[in-house]
């Protein structure tokens, strides 16, 4: 393991536990939008976890699932504060 593989785990860690911290506002958030924000956050920072595992592990293939991920966070984050917002979706 060289010291890159180190600072990149450690580096891992301290996005979990950024994921945690953001769990607990997820299930304390006093409104709904609180909630929403915050599992919009875990959504971020799994795609930087992924996109780090992707520098450990060196396989190129992570980060297209990061992007699509990413695109997935984004395009539900919007339809679940319009549906909060107006009632519908359409």
């Amino acid at each position: 393991m060289t010291v890159i593989d180190g600072i990149l785990w450690v580096t891992a860690g301290l996005v979990l536990t950024g994921i945690v911290l953001v769990l607990i506002r997820a299930v304390l958030g006093p409104t709904v939008y609180d909630r929403i924000l915050a599992v919009n956050a875990i959504g971020t920072k799994t795609v930087i976890l992924v996109v780090l595992l992707t520098f450990i592990k060196r396989r190129a293939e992570f980060l297209d699932i990061a992007l699509l991920y990413t695109l997935i966070n984004f395009v539900a984050t919007v339809a679940i504060l319009k549906f909060k917002e107006l009632g519908r979706l359409g």
